[in-house]
């Protein structure tokens, strides 16, 4: 493996101490406008509203996808979606070893495809450079006991769910565990005792008492209690919250928003749905978002406990725009922020997201920033805040995407932009792309154009009028489109 071959070169000890921890926490299925910061006027967030009060809120950020896998892959590999290996939700479900989990439940070895082996990914870069690395939640990059599992990519401590098709529950049957420590030396399956008592549909599912996220969580704060501050770290907390299935324990936090909502929804399912059906989808939907605001609210405290807030850099978005599975109502909560499109999308609900960042040695509290900067600009702008070179990588400049957004985060230097972002999108085969205030989307080879600046909620299609930037856009594209085996887009 190219990524394992080549070290990067440590820091010396004494820039260790210097050198920032980071905290990268990305939530699931939140769209742009779901946070009261940017302006959800139902959901209560107040530590992520003082995180924006105390940081830079972007307004033009964008995920790496109107899905989860492919957008991690972004985030992971610093390639957009016509170059990266990743490009949909593949899932693999391998016919043996099966083994039974609870009472109804068989699975097989399951996850999404796997990242290029020979593409070096972010925490590699960090664990190379002396960082202590640990990811719980969600993982996606790279099905059980392919070539790409977090104890194979760069992460020092895992835990949550490989596949992420299993994180669509949260009583799920099993988690994922990868901690030497503990002699879980490859990625593993921690069976939930207690919860595979009970079927995961009907009635009984709800009495299940092992909440996932809650679990989750509690494994990311045992680990960053852990850290001293004489090394640094990286902690990636990929909560799945608040994604799909509405359901968490009954609470003060659920009982809160019963009682708020009093016109509230029911969601009777569906015949083939993986979700059970719910009662109250707003209070319950609300509560997944002010549940995750406490989450991250805990974050907090315990780096200011630590003595550690002033030197680590807090990163919270979300993978991609608002879904609308399980019974979830996008439209009363106007989660995209009155932007079109919703998850699965290269529409601006669909990729458009939250992103704030807080750096209180290096960033000034209470900036909007209207920088344009997609997940693929995370990787180089780490690698310029450690100082590791980007020509110095095992793979060449060509095959990264991104660009540094450090400048604009600290006020130092001289900010570069892209000229254009490019999304493609398998399943709904659509391609996006965007140059300046001009969003080209391209679906099932048909082009439609948008001008932002005039038509944020693009009801507009201006192909026909402006045939010669469709005809520009067209053509990068075709360039920036390279074919890949197990995802296909049409190209115009």
């Amino acid at each position: 493996m190219k990524s394992k071959t080549l070290l990067l070169g440590l820091l010396p000890i004494g820039a260790l101490a210097q050198t920032p921890n980071i905290i990268y926490i990305m939530c699931d299925d939140m769209g742009y406008g779901d946070l009261g910061c940017y302006g959800q006027p139902y959901i209560s967030t107040p530590r992520i509203d003082s995180l924006a009060k105390e940081g830079m809120r972007f307004t033009q950020a964008y995920a790496g996808s109107p899905v989860s896998a492919p957008s991690r892959a972004s985030l992971m590999t610093g390639q957009h979606t016509g170059h990266g290996e990743v490009r949909g939700n593949k899932e693999y479900w391998l016919n043996a070893p099966k083994v039974k989990y609870g009472i109804n439940e068989e699975y097989a070895v399951a996850g999404q495809h796997p990242y290029d082996p020979n593409h070096i990914i972010l925490p590699e870069i960090l664990k190379q450079r002396g960082y202590t690395t640990g990811m719980f939640g969600k993982w996606a990059g790279g099905y059980e006991g392919s070539v790409s599992t977090p104890d194979k990519r760069g992460i020092d401590e895992f835990y949550g769910y490989v596949c992420q098709y299993q994180a669509h529950l949260y009583y799920p049957n099993f988690l994922n565990r990868y901690n030497p420590a503990l002699g879980d030396t490859t990625t593993i399956r921690v069976v939930l005792e207690e919860n595979v008592e009970y079927p995961m549909y009907g009635d009984d599912y709800f009495k299940r008492t092992q909440y996932s996220a809650d679990m989750i969580h509690q494994e990311a704060m045992d680990w960053l209690d852990r850290q001293s501050g004489n090394q640094p770290f990286c902690g990636i907390l990929t909560y799945t919250l608040p994604h799909a299935e509405l359901a968490q324990p009954n609470d003060s936090i659920l009982r809160g928003y019963k009682q708020r909502f009093f016109e509230d929804k029911t969601w009777g399912g569906q015949e083939g749905s993986r979700y059970n059906p719910v009662v109250h989808t707003h209070a319950q939907f609300a509560g997944m978002i002010t549940r995750l605001d406490t989450y991250v609210g805990e974050v907090l405290d315990k780096l200011q406990e630590k003595g550690l807030a002033d030197n680590t850099i807090v990163v919270f978005t979300s993978d991609n725009g608002p879904h609308e599975e399980g019974g979830a109502d996008p439209e009363f909560f106007g989660r995209d922020g009155k932007l079109r499109g919703l998850k699965r999308s290269c529409h601006e609900g669909g990729i458009r997201v939250p992103f704030i960042v807080r750096w209180p040695d290096k960033i000034a509290p209470g900036q909007v920033s209207d920088q344009i900067i997609a997940f693929y600009d995370v990787l180089p702008t780490v690698c310029d805040i450690i100082g590791q070179p980007m020509d110095s990588l095992p793979n060449p400049a060509s095959e990264f995407d991104g660009i540094s957004f450090l400048p604009t985060l600290t006020g130092e230097g001289v900010q570069q932009d892209h000229d254009f972002l490019y999304w493609e999108f398998d399943e709904t085969d659509q391609i996006g792309l965007r140059q300046g205030d001009w969003k080209l989307i391209v679906k099932k080879g048909v082009p439609e154009l948008y001008n932002l600046a005039e038509d944020i909620h693009e009801d507009h299609n201006v192909a026909a009028e402006h045939q010669e930037i469709v005809e520009r856009m067209v053509e990068i594209v075709r360039r920036e489109h390279t074919p890949n085996p197990y995802f296909h887009v049409t190209v115009p």
